[in-house]
């Protein structure tokens, strides 16, 4: 299958389906000399596993991470990271319904138009579940950006169906099951949530996404730009319909007094630019926001066709998540911060020597 590995200098490849035994992957790219454990990745394929709360699903996976190669008495090596999270909780009976049948807003139908066969058992290599090997190379990324380049990213649920968080609060993103940033909030998607599935149905969220201490010149100017590259990584995301760099579409109805970020020697006086300018980092925090739409797979019946092109209907079983965007957060993150690694590879290698003519200028708060 084409398509499963991503970058130029960092290049993260994985392999892996649901219900298989295992799903792994390889970081090639990685710099020698970082100190990395096992311990380092977890912590972030901890926030991302299912099963923590009542709110997601209830697959139990620990989502344990194994080092395989390229990590030497606790340091990198420059080769290539072998990486492996054992399956553990599969009930692969739980589908045999749709052996035969399409689900209406997944990948069944097409994956069968473009291979001819097709892994039903929980979507195979299409379900989100390849997604816990892209937390653990990001956890890679985010660690070396941390340590050598002093670059934090970090995100956050920023709606929930038609809620919106009310404040704002970095600290309060931890707390609670949802990534959400505004304490006084949360009991409202506690019982939004528990409608929602007793209803048996789903809902759509939007994660948003933030690199701080970002320096000035990642990204290309032409097809590599920056913010092409965050949208290519960030829509590659199971249940991703939608992607947003700063302003997003809500420039449409800002005129270009408002929207322009004016520059002065104190620094930046706005940011919805989201940190980029023509493909190419301005200093400023990169911010992204993007759109998740609700699962289709329910308890509900719906009309679909069979292998035979049959009509029919289907009402999928199993274990889902009501609202995927809820464990979405660090998958984002991982995402961002394997970009931003890549570009600062190939920044590294082709513009070590480049002297700017003009100090960088200091970054405004986000707005």
């Amino acid at each position: 299958m084409s398509g499963s590995s991503f970058g130029k200098l960092f290049v993260v490849t994985g392999f892996g389906e649901s219900h298989g035994p295992a799903i792994g992957g390889i970081v090639d790219g990685c710099p020698p000399g970082l100190e990395l454990a096992a311990a380092d990745l977890q912590r972030d394929l901890d926030r991302r596993k299912p099963g923590q709360s009542r709110h997601t699903t209830q697959r139990r996976e620990s989502d344990t991470v194994e080092i395989l190669s390229g990590v030497f008495e606790g340091r990198t090596t420059g080769a290539p990271i072998g990486l492996l999270i054992r399956n553990e909780d599969q009930r692969s009976k739980d589908y045999s319904e749709i052996a035969e049948r399409y689900r209406p807003g997944h990948a069944d139908y097409t994956y069968d138009q473009k291979y001819g066969v097709r892994d039903y058992r929980g979507g195979g290599r299409s379900s989100a579940r390849e997604t816990a090997i892209r937390v653990a190379a990001g956890a890679i990324a985010k660690k070396y950006l941390a340590v050598r380049r002093g670059i934090v990213v970090r995100g956050y649920l920023s709606q929930l169906g038609p809620i919106r968080p009310q404040g704002f609060d970095w600290d309060q993103v931890e707390r609670n099951p949802f990534f959400w940033p505004c304490a006084a909030t949360v009991a409202d998607l506690e019982t939004y949530m528990d409608a929602l599935r007793k209803e048996g149905n789903s809902i759509g969220a939007a994660v948003t996404v933030v690199a701080s201490g970002m320096p000035t010149g990642l990204g290309e100017p032409i097809f590599d730009r920056l913010d092409a590259d965050i949208a290519h990584a960030l829509m590659s995301i199971n249940a991703v319909k939608g992607v947003e760099i700063g302003a997003g579409f809500g420039c449409i109805e800002q005129k270009g007094t408002e929207h322009r970020d004016e520059m002065t020697p104190d620094g930046f006086l706005s940011n919805h630019a989201g940190g980029i300018l023509g493909g190419i980092s301005s200093g400023q925090d990169v911010i992204a926001r993007i759109a998740l739409k609700p699962t289709s797979s329910l308890r509900l019946p719906g009309r679909t066709i069979n292998a035979r092109g049959e009509a029919t209907e289907v009402i999928t079983t199993g274990r889902h998540d009501p609202c995927v965007g809820i464990r979405a957060t660090p998958i984002a993150e991982a995402m961002l911060a394997l970009v931003l690694m890549d570009h600062l590879l190939r920044q590294r290698a082709q513009n070590a020597d480049a002297r700017p003519p003009t100090p960088a200028i200091s970054s405004a708060p986000r707005t």
